[in-house]
């Protein structure tokens, strides 16, 4: 494995087994992560994104999920080929997650501080004393105001942005720092809170060295947040590449209907609609072997709908999977 890399996803394929069929969730999927890096994972709901990540800490349900083949290597390690006690010591240790709703992923019953220092009690040697003085300094460390009094409190005296603050430093409580996988972390937040999120995440990230899985359909965060990114559709993957290639030069015809998608100042008039992807997202229940995008694009022929196109190479680390790639450029133009 390359040092620079600390995850490393190949070939990943994740079945659901259902009374109406088989879901096809994630399909071929290969990524990686490397240090210190954010890694944004973007498209839309139910694309594959969460199932993706619940694949990396072994999250999946099992039955009804099924990981099919695939291996996903950790620093230098087969976290699929790990017993279940190896990825338990793992969790929270090394790889921790932020999940989308703080309200149900604390305990109503249990004082902020308390949850906190439970974490470090189950992966660390200390009292309970200096488990709690460790839950007070991290809670300080993600900047909520009065740390010793706040971990006094429920969850349910605390805001949705310090909760989820709260998560931040619940993921934080790791003796090695790894990855932290942050699954739609600010999706109910409203927009001030976000950014401070946002801005809490990388400034964190940089303090300790971890590297971050950002799960998002928000190209906004994106935008603001994250180094590369990979762009899902259908449980596959179709379009990767630095934040700026993916910005400045979008080039699957999925990525140019989600950035068409969002308002503009310049594009749009307060009387004017939005633009919308034609269609609908297709059945996981019932996908081909063609491209699962092709009943939604506007570039697509008989050639789409038979196979799953190759990579087509646009520029260092910029890589799109279409069959009409040389279409899409034409009808782009030249980069403004």
């Amino acid at each position: 494995m390359d040092e620079k890399k600390l995850l490393s996803i190949e070939n990943i394929n994740v079945h659901f087994n259902t009374r109406r069929g088989v879901v096809k969730a994630v399909r071929d999927l290969s990524l990686h992560i490397n240090k210190g890096e954010t890694l944004a994972l973007v498209g839309e709901s139910g694309c594959g994104k969460s199932v993706t990540a619940h694949t990396i800490n072994q999250l999946i349900p099992m039955p009804p999920g099924v990981i099919e083949s695939g291996s996903v290597m950790f620093r230098d390690r087969d976290l699929l080929k790990l017993p279940l006690k190896e990825i338990q010591k793992l969790r929270g240790t090394q790889i921790s997650m932020i999940f989308q709703e703080p309200m149900t992923s604390l305990n109503p019953v249990f004082k902020i501080g308390e949850q906190l220092a439970d974490v470090f009690l189950a992966h660390q040697k200390m009292t309970k004393k200096e488990a709690h003085a460790k839950a007070v300094e991290l809670l300080d460390l993600v900047k909520i105001p009065s740390p010793e009094k706040r971990a006094m409190d429920y969850p349910h005296q605390l805001s949705g942005g310090m909760r989820q603050r709260v998560m931040i430093a619940m993921a934080l409580a790791s003796p090695e720092p790894g990855l932290m996988i942050a699954d739609e972390p600010t999706t109910a937040l409203d927009v001030t809170i976000q950014a401070q999120i946002l801005d809490l995440l990388t400034d964190l990230k940089d303090k300790v060295d971890m590297s971050i899985l950002l799960i998002t359909h928000d190209m906004g965060v994106v935008a603001e947040t994250a180094d590369r990114v990979v762009v899902m559709y259908a449980g596959r993957k179709v379009e990767e590449g630095t934040v700026f290639q993916i910005f400045d030069n979008p080039s699957h015809p999925y990525t140019l209907g989600l950035l068409n998608s969002l308002p503009s100042n310049e594009k749009y008039s307060d009387s004017s609609r939005l633009e919308a992807i034609p269609g609908n997202v297709p059945d996981l229940l019932s996908l081909g072997e063609g491209c699962p995008f092709a009943n939604r694009c506007n570039y697509a022929d008989d050639s789409c709908e038979k196979s799953f196109p190759h990579s087509t190479c646009i520029e260092e680390e910029h890589n799109i999977w279409c069959h009409k790639a040389d279409d899409v450029k034409k009808t782009k133009g030249p980069k403004s």
